[in-house]
C-alpha cells in the first residue's frame, strides 16, 4: 500500500477518543481497514474530508488533543498539505466559478487529464467555465465535449502559435448522415484497487518472463468425495480439493513454493495459497495458511469466510497480503481452460477451468478438469514444472494420497 483513500470519518471534532476506537475507514489498493487511534484524547481537528483519494502514507490526516484540553484551541502544522484540508477550511469560490479558483489564462488551478488539456488548449477555452460532471469536481472528456457542442463556435477558435499555425481539430463528422452526432461515452474513475490492480498486471506481464504448462486430470474421485462429504452435512468444493492437492504437491516439490526477488530465488518455508475471490472492486486473493498441515474440511472452513469478508471489504492486511503460490478458478463460469497472470513476487499461478464429461479409451464415461500452470522461467523451469503438474494431478485422481484428508 502507498495511497488509500478516506471513505468515511467515524469520530467527529469534538468527539472523546478511546484505545482502539475506529476513527475512520481508509479503501486500500485491496480492501478497506479501519484505522484505530493509539491512545486516548479528543478529536481536534479533521484535516482530510472524506473522499479524498490518493492520500500517501505518513500524510497527516486529523489532530487530537489530551483529554480537559481545548480542542477548538489547536494549532494546525504550516506544513500540512493542500489535500489535507477540511471542508471548513475550503476557499468558498466565487459565483463566476462554482467548482474551481480562477488564475487567468485557462482559469484553473485544478489538474486537467493530458485529453482535457488538449482540448481545452487547442480550442482555446475556458476551464472555469466548463461544467465537472467528475468526482471532485473533475473535469473530464466528455464536459469538454458537450461544452464545445452547446457553446458559439466564436468562442472556439483555435489559439494562435508565435511559431506554427495551429488547425483546429473538431469532433470527426460523417458526412452523408443527418443528424449524426458524437458517440455518447462516459469517462470512468478507477478506486484504488482497480488501479494497483492495472499497474501490477502490466509489471507483471512486462517484467516476470511467463512460461506455460496444461495438464488434464479426472476427478471422479473428488466427485464422490464430495458427496460422502454433503452426506455428513458438511461443504466441501471442487477448488477446496484443488487447494489441498495443490498445497501436498508444492510439499513434494518445495522449490516450487518460492519466489523471485532482488534478483534471486527465495524458497518460502511455510505453504500459503493465495485464493482468487471477485468482488466488485476487482479481483482479491485472501491466503489460506499452511494449506499443507490443514484437512479439506478446515480449508473449506477457511475459504467460505475469507471469501465472504473479501467481498465485504472487511479483511485484515495480514489476510490477502503475501502468500506463496495463487489459484484461480474459473470453472464455476463455463470456462474450459485459461491461463492466469502472476502475482509477483510469487512465482507462479494455477489456473482452474471448468469439469467435463468424456469418454474414456474404454469407453467409460469420466470427468475431466483442465489445470493451467503460470510459472516465472526465472525460478520454476519446464521440467519442475511438469513434475509438479504430475503431482498434482496424482493428488487429485487419489484424494487418499499423501494424507489429502
Amino acid at each position: 500500500m502507498e495511497v488509500g483513500t478516506i471513505k468515511k470519518w467515524l469520530k467527529e471534532e469534538g468527539e472523546a477518543v478511546a484505545v482502539g476506537d475506529a476513527l475512520c475507514e481508509v479503501e486500500t489498493d485491496k480492501a478497506t481497514v479501519f484505522m484505530d487511534a493509539d491512545e486516548d484524547g479528543v478529536m481536534a481537528k479533521i484535516l482530510v474530508a472524506e473522499g479524498t483519494s490518493d492520500i500517501k502514507i505518513n500524510t497527516l490526516i486529523a489532530l487530537m488533543v489530551a483529554e480537559g484540553e481545548d480542542f477548538k484551541d489547536v494549532d494546525i502544522p504550516v506544513s500540512t498539505t493542500q489535500q489535507d484540508v477540511s471542508p471548513s477550511q475550503e476557499v468558498t469560490p466565487s459565483p463566476q466559478s462554482p467548482t474551481r479558483v480562477d488564475t487567468g489564462g485557462h482559469g484553473s488551478i485544478q489538474s486537467l487529464s493530458p485529453a482535457v488539456r488538449y482540448l481545452v488548449d487547442t480550442h482555446n477555452l475556458d476551464s472555469g467555465k466548463i461544467q465537472a460532471t467528475g468526482r471532485n469536481n473533475r473535469i473530464l472528456k466528455g464536459d469538454v465535449l458537450k461544452y464545445m457542442s452547446t457553446k458559439p463556435k466564436k468562442d472556439s477558435v483555435p489559439a494562435k502559435s508565435t511559431t506554427a499555425t495551429t488547425q483546429t481539430i473538431s469532433p470527426p463528422q460523417m458526412s452523408g448522415v443527418k443528424g449524426h452526432k458524437t458517440p455518447a461515452y462516459e469517462d470512468l474513475e478507477l478506486s484504488n484497487m482497480r488501479k494497483v490492480i492495472a499497474r501490477r498486471l502490466t509489471e507483471s506481464k512486462s517484467t516476470v518472463p511467463h512460461a506455460y504448462a496444461t495438464i488434464e486430470c479426472t476427478i471422479d474421485a473428488i466427485l464422490k468425495l464430495r458427496k460422502s462429504f454433503a452426506r455428513d452435512k458438511s461443504k466441501l468444493s471442487v477448488n477446496d480439493c484443488v487447494i489441498k492437492a495443490a498445497a501436498m504437491a508444492l510439499k513434494e516439490h518445495p522449490k516450487v513454493n518460492s519466489q523471485w526477488k532482488d534478483e534471486g530465488v527465495v524458497q518460502m518455508a511455510n505453504v500459503d495459497i493465495s485464493v482468487a475471490v471477485a468482488t466488485e472492486q476487482g479481483l482479491i486473493t485472501p491466503i489460506v495458511t499452511d494449506a499443507s498441515n490443514k484437512g479439506l474440511k478446515q480449508i473449506s472452513e477457511n475459504v467460505r469466510d475469507l471469501a465472504s469478508r473479501a467481498r465485504e471489504g472487511k479483511l485484515q492486511l495480514h489476510e490477502f497480503q503475501g502468500g506463496s503460490f495463487s489459484i484461480s478458478n474459473l470453472g464455476m463460469f463455463g470456462i474450459g481452460e485459461f491461463s492466469a497472470v502472476i502475482n509477483p513476487p510469487q512465482a507462479c499461478i494455477l489456473a482452474v477451468g471448468t469439469s467435463k464429461l468424456r469418454l474414456s479409451s474404454l469407453n467409460q464415461a469420466q470427468t475431466v478438469m483442465t489445470l493451467t500452470l503460470s510459472s516465472d522461467a526465472r525460478v520454476v523451469d519446464d521440467a519442475l514444472a511438469a513434475v509438479f503438474l504430475q503431482s498434482l494431478k496424482s493428488n487429485l485422481e487419489n484424494p487418499m494420497r499423501l494424507g489429502l484428508l
